[in-house]
């Protein structure tokens, strides 16, 4: 049985100890007072034990799992949601950092809904070499599952607060993903719960340049086809199978144009548009795409511009 009120954090660690006391210590600082951390160590080079005994962690249980040999994201934050006793679920990466009040914010806002909210979610704000480079502040709630079919974001895990009883119901991450394992998760949540939207940034995402590139090739050759594979289906009885695949060639459009293959990002884009013609987002890579760094500087240099605005 789940102990009522608590708050089981997840915390999955590999290798980026320069981050790592910072993302604990916002965790044990948050003003919601009932809260247990787990941090699953996944065979970090060096371990993270020492480090975490360097953070006042005061008022917060804490429990420290460390694997034998390194599993990836996705085993690392199923190992913790096997070790969490709390009522509620929630996670944050090594690299992330939470507001004071992110989880206050969360439960009250659970403990407000309907009885079918079994997920609340948060805007982010994301962070590159300390310059804001992008905001999230999201308002999908309800019954999710056709919009995010279609492409509505619900921001990271970093961002999520999940009732146990439904991350039961959904089941584990699948671990043979090696990226978008969030939004393949949320597609089995959603279908077991409804979902609510606190749009206001309150977890800041710091990211690395290799996090920006991401790995285009396994998104394609792995993720893509996995995600096919498993949801295609429900797609299809929303009734948005033609948007759910024109937004799956756009993300992998958006992952070559980080990675600066220009000519594959504007192939999936041709793709998503002919599945959707009216697609913006599809049009937008295309146009950032269409002149190789040149665009792709001036796109990404216009959305700063609208951020600082």
């Amino acid at each position: 049985m789940s102990d009522e009120g608590t708050v089981s954090v997840v915390l999955p660690t590999y290798g980026r100890p320069e981050y790592f006391e910072e993302a604990v210590g916002s965790v044990a600082s948050q003003t919601y007072p009932a809260v247990e951390l787990i941090v699953v160590d996944d065979c970090s080079p060096e371990p993270v034990a020492p480090l975490l005994d360097e953070v006042d962690t005061a008022g917060v249980d804490v429990t420290l799992v460390r694997h034998e040999e390194n599993r990836g994201a996705c085993a690392a934050r199923n190992t913790g949601i096997d070790e969490a006793g709390g009522e509620y679920v929630g996670f944050i990466d090594d690299d992330d950092v939470w507001l004071e009040t992110k989880l206050e914010r969360q439960v009250e806002v659970m403990e407000s809904s309907d009885p079918d909210v079994g997920a609340v979610y948060t805007g982010q704000r994301v962070v590159t070499g300390g310059e804001t480079t992008n905001v999230r502040a999201p308002t999908t709630s309800g019954d999710v599952t056709a919009a995010i079919l279609r492409g509505a974001s619900l921001n990271p895990f970093s961002c999520m607060l999940v009732d146990a009883a439904v991350v039961e119901a959904a089941g584990p991450l699948d671990v043979r993903f090696p990226s978008w394992q969030d939004r393949e998760w949320y597609f089995r949540l959603s279908t077991r719960c409804e979902f609510a939207a606190i749009p206001e940034p309150l977890v800041v995402r710091r990211m690395g340049h290799e996090q920006i590139s991401g790995d285009y090739e396994t998104k394609r050759d792995v993720s893509y086809p996995l995600l096919l594979e498993k949801h295609r289906g429900l797609a299809r009885k929303y009734g948005c199978e033609d948007e759910f695949l024109a937004y799956l060639s756009r993300s992998l459009a958006g992952s070559a144009l980080q990675s600066g293959r220009y000519g594959a990002a504007m192939r999936h884009a041709l793709v998503s548009l002919r599945y959707r013609p009216t697609y913006g987002l599809a049009w937008a890579t295309m146009a950032a795409a269409a002149g190789g760094p040149v665009t792709h500087e001036l796109a990404q240099r216009v959305k700063r511009l609208g951020i600082a605005r």
